[in-house]
C-alpha cells in the first residue's frame, strides 16, 4: 500500500508513526518533528509525525484534551512546513473532517469508535489513509468487519492498529497472535507500543502506564512481524500533559528503533509460518 509517498507492508522495511500524544505547543512539536526526523533519516524509516488537537476520551473532565482544531490545524500545518514531514492527527464524531483532511496527511480513528459505522465510513470518505486502531474490547479477527466497512465507503489505503485488550480492571495485555490475525484484512498492521503499556484510569482521574514494558513488547510485536510501529514520545514524558506514563523518552527513541529495524530486518527474511500451516 502506498502510504504518504513510501509503500507499506510485510514486503517493506519498518515504517514509524510518532509524536507528543496531544499537541502541547508549536515549539514542541516543530522540535520533536525535528529530531524524529533526524533519527529516522539516520536509520532509513519512513516516519509519519503524529499529535492530536483534541483527545475527546480522558479519564476525567479536567484532563487535557488539546489546543483544539484551529489552533491545532495551524501547528501541524507548520510541522509539515518547516519540518517536511507528513502528519497524522486523531477525529472524532463531531470532527469537521473535510476541514482537517484538507491539513494532514493521515486520519487516525481512536478505539472505541473503531465499531461506529457511519463515522468509520465518513473517515473513509475523506480520500485519505486511514489508521483504525482495533477497540480495546474488540476481538482481533472482527476487524475484518471493521475493514469492510472502510472500504465499503471507497478508500482502499486502510491501516489497522493493535493497542491491547482490555484484561480486568485498569489494565491491558497484548496477544500477538492478534497480529497475525489481523493480517488476514489484507491492511498494513501497525502496533502501537504506548498505548499497550497504558493502564486505564490508572490513576483514578488520569490513566497510568508502564512505561518500561514498551520497548518488550515493541520487540516482541516487531518480531511477530508488522508493516509499521506507532509510539508516542516526549522530550520529558513526566511533564507531558497527556499520557505521559506511558510515553517512551525521545532521547531513547534511536537505540530502541535501532534495535526494531534489526527484528524487522530478520523477520521479513523468510516466509510467512502460519500461511503454510
Amino acid at each position: 500500500m502506498n502510504l504518504c509517498g513510501f509503500e507499506a507492508g510485510l514486503d517493506r522495511p519498518l515504517f514509524l508513526i510518532a509524536g507528543p500524544c496531544v499537541i502541547e505547543s508549536e515549539q514542541l512539536a516543530l522540535n520533536t518533528a525535528g529530531h524524529l526526523k533526524e533519527i529516522t533519516a539516520r536509520l532509513g524509516i519512513p516516519f509519519i509525525y503524529k499529535s492530536s488537537f483534541d483527545k475527546a476520551n480522558r479519564s476525567s473532565k479536567d484532563s487535557v484534551r488539546g489546543p483544539g482544531l484551529e489552533k491545532g490545524l495551524e501547528i501541524l500545518a507548520e510541522v509539515k512546513r518547516q519540518i517536511g514531514v507528513p502528519v497524522l492527527t486523531d477525529v472524532h464524531e463531531y470532527t469537521p473532517l473535510a476541514e482537517v483532511a484538507a491539513v494532514v496527511d493521515v486520519l487516525q480513528t481512536p478505539a472505541f469508535l473503531c465499531r461506529q459505522t457511519d463515522f468509520i465510513q465518513n473517515v473513509a470518505r475523506q480520500g485519505l489513509p486511514v489508521n483504525i486502531k482495533k477497540g480495546q474490547f474488540l476481538a482481533p479477527w472482527d476487524m475484518k468487519h471493521v475493514v469492510a466497512k472502510a472500504k465499503a465507503a471507497g478508500n482502499d489505503r486502510i491501516l489497522v492498529c493493535e493497542r491491547g485488550y482490555t484484561f480486568g480492571y485498569n489494565n491491558l495485555v497484548v496477544d500477538m497472535r492478534s497480529l497475525a490475525v489481523m493480517r488476514e484484512t489484507g491492511c498494513p498492521v501497525v502496533f502501537d507500543a504506548t498505548h499497550s503499556v497504558q493502564l486505564p484510569g490508572g490513576r483514578g482521574t488520569a490513566s497510568g502506564g508502564q512505561r518500561e514494558f514498551v520497548p518488550v513488547l515493541a520487540r516482541a510485536a516487531v518480531a511477530v512481524g508488522v508493516a509499521g510501529v506507532f509510539m508516542e514520545t516526549h522530550p520529558d514524558p513526566d511533564k507531558a500533559l497527556s499520557d505521559g506514563p506511558n510515553a517512551w523518552p525521545l532521547d531513547r527513541i534511536e537505540a530502541l528503533l535501532e534495535t526494531l529495524m534489526a527484528l524487522d530486518a530478520v523477520a521479513k527474511r523468510g516466509p510467512w509460518l502460519e500461511n503454510t500451516v
